[in-house]
């Protein structure tokens, strides 16, 4: 069993592809609510479907404004 097996805060995968399986599989099979963010870009990029919820939508801009806020007070 994996150290981080249960309650993961935050699931990466190696491409678009597979998140876009992973987020998709997750919503529809438990309901589950997901934040996008493209990782490495010099802006923050949400990532959402139509088909997402309108939390899911906020919390993806959520997500796009505290991973900058947080890298920002992290360098101080």
């Amino acid at each position: 069993m994996s150290p981080v097996a249960g309650r993961a805060n935050v699931l990466m995968v190696p491409d678009l592809v597979s998140g876009n399986i992973l987020a998709k599989t997750l919503s529809f099979m438990v309901h589950a609510e997901a934040a996008g963010r493209v990782v490495g870009a010099r802006v923050p990029i949400i990532l959402t479907s139509r088909a997402d919820s309108e939390a899911a939508w906020v919390a993806s801009c959520a997500l796009a404004m505290l991973v900058p806020h947080a890298a920002a007070k992290k360098a101080l």
